[in-house]
């Protein structure tokens, strides 16, 4: 009989020979042959080992099963540090179970995964935020609501996230400029339409509605566009502003020439006070509400227009005043003007009425203008005329001074003469180069201007030569005075040797003893200056009669003063 062989696994060793024992008594009951036993039991343990099989087939496949576990848990360990930036706390056990390993990786992989899902939650949070804040900086209102952030679940480390937060804050910073620009120029369009009345709230509109009512919580429009057109906007309004502020200046000018030209009154020229007072003021000046309003430009022409028709029925008058401004103006600076024959001239214009009234008082303002110009070029040289007649009016004082016998009396303000003597004499002394400096300015003038410098209708070097020639002269007379008194001086001496002393007369009041021997003062020739044409004749008059029966005393200005 064959030896039946048990299985060599000793958990299942008892009841497998207890039941083999047991089929054997069965076989032997029934008769069974070896043959049969032997291919029964060899059945049997095919059977069993197929069963085996088949356990450690399924064992084996749980074991992959485990390790394919265990192996994407350490792949998704290292994808979520390696994305988290961050280090695991985890670490593998070489020589543990399966069982083992999963139990130590699972805590460390939940852990990563919470801090996965709230990093992921602060990045779309803060992506979120970024593109928002682009797409109102875009102009793309419409699509915020609808932004969906895409989170790169590679790269959530803290890294990546500081940076998105930084720029968030600069592009939160760039809203914020961005808003206080876009408030700042609605409130400059609000005051250049208030000024202009203009309407502000249709304006605005016309750059974006959300600038005058944000609908839904939704702030006002920051993007390019709106910048650029809020820019284009307020350089359009300020345009606006500094063409009418000039039409409003040019029309305030045009008013106060024409009250001037009409002599309006006072009360009149208030209603229009808000318009002139804008004349002299810049633009940034005018900030008054309403005042560069059409209604104002409006009625400021209409004005102006009913002004000017009253204007035309005065124009006579206006031409008549304006030429005698001319004429003051020539008179005031000494220069010819046959006033007389402009007038006439004038008049006969005005009455044949083949002119242009508004013409004509245009032509006689352009002469005011140059006659203004031209005053204003000889105003050194008639400064220095001024000076030079003062001189001359001094000199001739100083000569009828000094003829005056009586000149040292105690008479009353006899001291105040004797003080303007010593200045006259003093300026006097100036005379001839006073002379020197206006003629070398008046031929520098005349040079300039390619024309003679006129002075009352006489050329002023003309009369600069006559006064040189006549001062000349009478130089010339005091020196022969001088010399006749010196011979009459020696020629009393030697009578008194020969005859003996004449009696003395008395000898006036504070006169010297050297004065007194005079016979009388000088009669001298005054000089003719643009003042005193006429004193040519009247001083030869003088010096002829002189010449009769009396004798020439010198001249008292040349003697020694006691």
């Amino acid at each position: 009989m064959t030896t039946i062989r048990t299985p060599p696994f000793s958990p299942s060793q008892t009841t497998c020979g207890s039941l083999l024992v047991e089929l054997q008594k069965i076989w032997d009951e029934i008769g069974e042959s070896e043959s049969e036993r032997d291919k029964m039991l060899l059945q049997l343990e095919q059977e069993c080992l197929d069963i085996y099989r088949r356990k450690v087939e399924k064992t084996k496949k749980h074991r992959a099963d485990l390790c394919q576990t265990l192996n994407e848990a350490e792949t998704e360990v290292s994808s979520l540090v390696s994305a988290l930036g961050e280090h695991a706390n985890f670490v593998q056990k070489e020589k543990g179970t399966l069982h083992e390993q999963l139990s130590a990786i699972k805590p460390v992989l939940e852990d990563l995964r919470m801090k996965k899902q709230e990093r992921m939650k602060e990045f779309s949070e803060t992506q979120s935020q970024i593109v928002r804040i682009c797409a109102e900086i875009a102009g793309n209102i419409q699509s915020i609501n609808s932004v969906n952030a895409q989170v790169n679940e590679r790269d959530l480390t803290m890294k990546k996230l500081g940076g998105l937060k930084s720029y968030l804050q600069e592009l939160q910073s760039e809203k914020i400029l961005r808003l206080q620009k876009v408030n700042s120029h609605v409130n400059t369009i609000h005051e250049l339409s208030v000024v202009m009345s203009i309407d502000f709230v249709k304006t605005i509109i016309e750059v974006h509605p959300t600038l005058v009512d944000p609908s839904h919580g939704q702030m006002r429009s920051i993007s390019n566009d709106t910048l650029a057109r809020l820019t284009g906007m307020i350089h359009s309004l300020k345009e606006e502003k500094l063409q009418r502020l000039q039409k409003l200046q040019d029309l305030g000018s045009t008013l106060m020439e024409l009250w001037n030209l009409l002599d309006t009154s006072v009360d009149e020229q208030k209603q229009f006070k808000h318009v002139t007072c804008l004349i002299s003021s810049s633009i940034d000046e005018v900030v008054r509400q309403g005042c560069l309003a059409l209604d104002v430009i409006e009625q400021t022409e209409v004005e102006i227009e009913r002004l000017k028709v009253l204007k035309a029925s005065k124009m006579k008058e206006l031409v008549l005043k304006r030429q005698n401004e001319l004429e003051e103006i020539y008179r005031g600076v000494h220069m010819d003007l046959d006033t007389d024959a402009a007038r006439q001239t004038l008049v006969s214009l005005i009455d044949s009425g083949n002119v242009d009234l508004s013409d004509l008082l245009s032509g006689i303002d352009d002469q005011i203008v140059k006659a203004k110009e031209q005053a204003l070029s000889r105003k050194d040289i008639l400064d220095k005329v001024e000076k030079w007649k003062y001189a001359s009016d001094e000199e001739n004082w100083l000569d009828d001074y000094e003829r005056d016998e009586n000149r040292y009396s105690a008479g009353r303000g006899a001291h105040k003469n004797l003080k303007r003597a010593e200045k006259a004499r003093i300026l006097v002394s100036k005379i001839p180069s006073i002379v020197e400096n206006l003629t070398a300015k008046v031929k520098a003038w005349e040079m300039e201007k390619g024309m003679p410098f006129f002075y009352d209708k006489v050329p002023l070097l003309q009369t600069l030569e006559e006064y040189i020639v006549l001062r000349q002269e009478r130089e010339e007379e005091k020196r022969r005075s001088r010399e006749q008194k010196r011979l009459q001086e020696q020629f009393a001496t030697e009578q008194e040797a020969l005859f003996g002393s004449k009696p003395t007369t008395k000898k006036p009041l504070g006169q010297s003893t050297n004065a007194n021997t005079l016979a009388g003062t000088p009669v001298g020739r005054r000089v003719s200056t643009p003042s005193s044409r006429h004193g040519v004749s009247a001083g030869k008059e003088r010096r002829d009669s002189g010449r009769g029966g009396t004798t020439i005393p010198p001249n008292y200005v040349a003697l020694p003063k006691g």
